[in-house]
């Protein structure tokens, strides 16, 4: 909104200082200090609101030390960070690029998901909340609506590499390379239609999902969309889901969620930079720069709802924040290509999942084979997901986020670098 009007008011009336909003950077770091007043400044406000309308959370007793005081903390407060996410995005965002228009879609599609159950959850006081069903319908209907956009939009393009022989780079990648002589890459002057994504470990880093059903016939490249849209589907549910697992602790889901949105931003910004991406030896990615004012704004949300959310939490997301910030995530890697980089950098979500599905499929088993107490007595944790399983052992809840945080850290340095890992 604001990008309009001062490039309006720059072209019209050469309006001083106005020219600044056509800078990326400029607009994201606006995006992210309004994110921020708004989680700070009325969300306070909302969770008075909210612990007024007596809308706490319903604790059930699963045996963990401190659990009996987290009882009518207020919930719902996912509201906030889509708030937060969703205002400055309209402000500085330009709202007519497709890759904007996709993730403000996802966000108040999985908002609304994670809303109905809350809302059944308090106001109805089910306490198992949305039927599962509903919930999986609604997370691929979103992901077929992000493979559809992804893959039909003609505005969704990359440009090719094309390498040429020449004995000199440009004077940064000199710089960067310490004079090194090498191919000089460029990229081919008209975008193109891919399904091209990044791999990381491999060499040229790039991997075709048309060649999952090329082989099939000669013809058989077009159809690409088959394999493409599922596996989108696939994303967005699983990482939508381990972020509402992962929401178990004050602050855990929350964190580690600012954690992958700022790897994300960075990743958005040198896909949509064509120096940057030329030097990394990644596709570049037209128009798709203007994500990092999106992650900004997320990065903030996500950062400014902890002040609230952190241990003892004054306020928990509930289902409204975590399955909207997991989707969110899930969408952004496959907008800019790097879904293959998940598992590494949603690796907190992934184990968290992962320990789960281990703990039902073991208990199945040991059940089958030794009987239902044998497989009570007998569990593969403690208790699942995995954050319960060092809680019920003994660990205090805060050491035991502040540790998962450190181990985000990690695997977010180790998504990075997996750029020049090849």
């Amino acid at each position: 909104m604001f990008y309009y009007l001062f490039t309006w008011l720059h072209k019209a009336f050469d309006f001083p200082g106005a020219g600044v909003f056509q800078y990326i950077s400029f607009r994201a770091a606006m995006a992210v200090i309004t994110s921020l007043v708004i989680s700070l400044v009325f969300g306070k406000r909302i969770i008075d609101f909210i612990r007024h309308k007596q809308i706490g959370e319903t604790i059930r007793d699963l045996g963990l030390a401190g659990e009996k005081q987290k009882a009518g903390t207020p919930t719902m407060g996912g509201l906030i960070i889509l708030s937060a996410i969703i205002i400055p995005t309209l402000l500085f965002a330009k709202l007519h690029n497709v890759y904007i228009i996709l993730m403000l879609v996802s966000t108040v599609w999985l908002g609304l998901i994670g809303f109905l159950d809350d809302y059944i959850k308090v106001f109805k006081k089910n306490k198992e909340g949305l039927q599962g069903r509903f919930k999986i319908i609604g997370q691929v209907g979103i992901g077929l609506i992000v493979g559809v956009t992804l893959y039909f939009n003609p505005e969704v393009t990359v440009k090719e590499r094309v390498y040429s022989s020449g004995p000199k780079s440009t004077s940064i990648d000199m710089a960067l390379n310490q004079g090194n002589e090498y191919k000089a890459p460029k990229y081919a002057v008209e975008e193109t239609k891919t399904l091209k994504t990044t791999i990381p470990f491999v060499k040229n880093n790039e991997f075709d999902y048309n060649s999952l059903i090329g082989w099939v016939c000669n013809d058989c490249n077009k159809w690409g969309w088959i394999i493409f849209i599922p596996i989108v589907i696939i994303i967005v549910t699983a990482v939508s889901n381990g972020a509402n697992l992962t929401d178990g602790m004050d602050g855990l889901a929350t964190g580690t969620s600012a954690i992958i949105g700022t790897t994300l931003g960075i990743l958005a910004y040198v896909s949509g930079n064509m120096v940057f991406a030329d030097y990394l030896n990644i596709m570049y990615i037209p128009n798709s720069g203007e994500l990092v004012i999106f992650i900004a704004a997320f990065v903030g949300a996500c950062i400014g709802f902890l002040w609230y959310n952190s241990y003892p939490a004054q306020v928990f997301m509930g289902d409204t924040g975590s399955l909207a910030l997991g989707g969110i995530i899930a969408v952004f890697a496959i907008a800019i290509r790097k879904e293959l980089l998940i598992p590494i950098l949603c690796g907190i979500f992934l184990v968290e999942n992962l320990s789960v599905v281990m703990q039902v499929f073991v208990f199945k088993i040991r059940k089958k084979k030794h009987g239902l107490e044998y497989a009570k007595a007998h569990r593969l944790f403690k208790m699942a997901p995995l954050h319960h399983h060092y809680h019920k052992g003994g660990l205090h809840e805060s050491k035991i986020v502040s540790r998962f945080w450190i181990i985000g850290i990690m695997l977010a340095v180790l998504t990075i670098v997996t750029l020049k890992l090849r």
